[in-house]
């Protein structure tokens, strides 16, 4: 099964330039815990609730403050084609629970695939096993700067 079969592709995105507040607001909108940056079409970063609550309201920033300023930049991402139990293991491997979606012409955002996706299409349930089963381990010192 692709990627593009359980992925979810309609998406709020934010712009590194919008405030904090409004990917906060979004995300609560959507139920959800995260937020593509986009700078143009171009997928730059994610911003998650937790970068809002650790990284700005812990270092005392207000709600005007960029999302450029406590996003996680450089994110990782899967493309549209790939098979899930792929995308599984690069879950798996990262330790994260939601992998942008590209297409394979132009990189472009076209979706967000969850190990809740993977969960409800996966008949077997290995794929989304071995997704959870990396981002359960511990991995190592914790560190929320955006350097890490």
């Amino acid at each position: 099964m692709k990627v593009s079969e359980i992925m979810t592709s309609d998406l709020q995105v934010v712009s590194p330039q919008q405030p904090i507040q409004e990917a906060a607001r979004l995300m609560l909108q959507a139920d959800a815990g995260v937020v593509p940056v986009q700078d143009g079409d171009q997928l730059i970063g994610i911003v998650t609730d937790r970068d809002i609550a650790v990284r700005a309201v812990a270092e005392g920033r207000g709600p005007d403050t960029p999302v450029s300023e406590v996003m996680s930049g450089k994110p990782l991402f899967c493309f549209e084609d790939q098979n899930i139990d792929d995308v599984a293991i690069l879950m798996s491997d990262a330790q994260v629970r939601r992998f942008p979606v590209v297409s394979r012409e132009g990189q472009k955002l076209v979706g967000i695939v969850s190990i809740g996706d993977l969960t409800k299409m996966d008949d077997e349930g290995q794929a989304a096993e071995v997704a959870l089963s990396g981002v359960s381990e511990p991995g190592g010192e914790h560190n929320q700067s955006q350097e890490a």
